[in-house]
């Protein structure tokens, strides 16, 4: 079989970097001449790019590799990605004939092994741990997105005990500036209006690399270089975010104004449990600074409720601290265990009723907080990257620079489009504008 007659089917599980990492996939197996075919149907080769950030999340990497399984015993199937990583044994358990496995820090081989006629038996995982190199995964094309991402950094030397991504991902590892320039123009010359700058850890890019660099220089670098592209960063801790970065990214007129700051917990007990890295104090000054250089950004929040051993005055506390800060939004998880951590050994579990009570309502202050932060856009002329009419209200939507969600009329606007748009009124969250001329 030459490679033109090969489909591949691929199914992409959990965060960013494994969607930057699938499109390079995809990217690579197009050049060869592969046809992409739904994961449903069946195909040649089947890639489960998995993760493993909660249970849940490895029992659908399972779920999935056994529906490939199913849909074609015959077929060629590759898991990869961080429950790959983690659990190769319970992977190749899951069926009598192979399963081949790539780990994280070989994903630059997985396309030749895709394609190879007699790929190698021994599975492609090691030791994450002990990489100090980043797989250099070049894309030509997110496939139905406007948005593009960018790997500019891989892995976390953070370890909080919740979380299982420094034993899958491995140490801090950055792509070499020129490489990220290089990726940042083919973007440009595919047509992309926008690039969000991910990772694992990215406040920690270019601190392991020979050559001197740093999330500032690269700022610098990016800010430089030809064009109008818009630039976002995905997260950073708050400990990262000193004066230096941020009046830099207030300057940087390429760079949108909008934070996302994993906050986890506002109680300085269950911080310390988690093994997170600033005070409760410090996290208050970091968002108090961005208001205060960019009070038109926006300041999104990822916060963990129902840790093991946070009680109702600890949960109390996170809830005030959040209401009194001036932020735009909240993502908020309930913790779950996940085996291979400290904290799903810890003996004071929090009951499963309780955590879906305090995410409730800590899900209605970020109703208020978010409903306030739009109501102040009334009256605002914002640049919008138009993406789609695929919503309830059949009419274009696109993201401000703040990270604003508008919906506005016009057919004659085509998709990766920018266009300035004054946002007229909001409905519960939704916000509604008009297209203008400046």
């Amino acid at each position: 079989m030459n490679n033109r007659e090969k489909t591949v089917a691929i199914t992409t599980l959990g965060c960013k970097v494994n969607q930057y990492e699938s499109a390079s996939f995809v990217s690579r197996l197009r050049e060869r001449g592969a046809r992409f075919v739904p994961f449903s149907q069946k195909a040649d080769i089947y890639i489960i790019n998995s993760c493993a950030v909660t249970g849940k999340a490895g029992a659908q990497s399972r779920q999935m590799i056994r529906r490939a399984l199913r849909t074609n015993p015959a077929a060629r199937v590759i898991a990869t990605g961080c429950y790959s990583q983690i659990a190769p044994q319970e992977v190749q358990g899951l069926a009598e004939q192979p399963i081949h496995i790539v780990g994280n820090n070989r994903k630059d081989r997985l396309v030749e092994l895709a394609l190879a006629d007699n790929p190698p038996d021994p599975p492609m995982a090691d030791d994450i741990g002990r990489s100090r190199e980043i797989c250099s995964m070049p894309v030509r094309r997110f496939q139905g997105r406007t948005r593009a991402y960018l790997k500019i950094e891989d892995g976390c030397n953070n370890f909080c005990t919740y979380c299982i991504v420094p034993y899958t991902r491995g140490r801090v590892r950055s792509l070499p500036p020129p490489q990220v320039l290089e990726q940042a123009k083919i973007f440009a010359a595919e047509g992309y209006k926008e690039i969000v700058l991910t990772g694992i850890h990215v406040g920690m890019y270019g601190s392991d690399l020979a050559a001197s660099s740093s999330l500032l220089e690269l700022v610098h670098l990016l800010q430089e270089t030809p064009g109008n592209m818009r630039y976002r960063i995905s997260s950073l801790e708050p400990g990262e975010l000193d004066n230096d970065l941020l009046h830099c990214l207030a300057g940087a007129d390429k760079f949108m104004p909008h934070f996302h700051l994993p906050l986890q917990s506002g109680d300085p007990h269950i911080l310390k449990k988690m093994n997170r890295h600033y005070t409760v104090n410090e996290f208050s000054r970091v968002v108090n600074n961005i208001m205060d250089v960019m009070p038109q950004a926006a300041i999104g929040l990822d916060t963990l409720i129902g840790f093991p051993g946070e009680d109702e005055t600890m949960f109390a506390n996170t809830y005030k601290l959040i209401e009194s800060l001036p932020i735009s939004y909240l993502h908020v998880f309930p913790y779950s265990k996940r085996p291979g951590t400290p904290a799903a050994k810890m003996t004071d579990q929090v009951p499963a009723a309780v955590k879906k009570e305090r995410a409730a309502r800590l899900r209605e202050l970020d109703h208020k907080k978010r409903t306030a932060f739009y109501n102040r856009q009334i009256g605002v002329i914002h640049r919008v990257l138009a993406e789609n009419k695929n919503n309830r209200f059949k009419m274009m939507k696109g993201f401000s620079e703040n990270y604003v969600p508008i919906y506005f009329q016009n057919q004659q606007i085509l998709s990766n489009t920018l266009v300035d748009v004054k946002v007229e009124r909001t409905m519960d969250k939704n916000v509604f504008g008009v297209i203008v001329e400046r």
